[in-house]
């Protein structure tokens, strides 16, 4: 996409809705950016569209009950518990 699909009054109408102040230079390189943002989409257009479920496969493990720590345990390490609760700090 060449830099002349953005406007620099488009980049200045677009710094006054968001009340931002640009100097000429500041303009000048938004500008530039705004041209290569959508040159940007441009190319994601391009992308194929792959069908849904199309070779998708579940990477993920099966769920498998294991034997886990019993409070006792799992408290052990913990540096401060109450009523066999882990304990942390008060939160204002």
């Amino acid at each position: 996409m060449s830099e002349s699909a953005v406007d620099p009054d488009e980049v200045e109408h677009i710094a006054d809705l968001a009340r931002v102040n640009l100097d000429p230079e500041e303009r000048e390189r938004f500008t530039e950016q705004f041209a290569d943002i959508l040159s940007y989409f441009e190319t994601l257009d391009e992308v194929p569209e792959v069908e849904p479920d199309a070779e998708l496969t579940n990477v993920m493990r099966p769920d498998e009950v294991t034997e886990s720590l019993d409070r006792e345990q799992a408290l052990e390490n913990a540096p401060d518990s109450e009523d066999g609760f882990f304990k942390g700090p008060n939160v204002s």
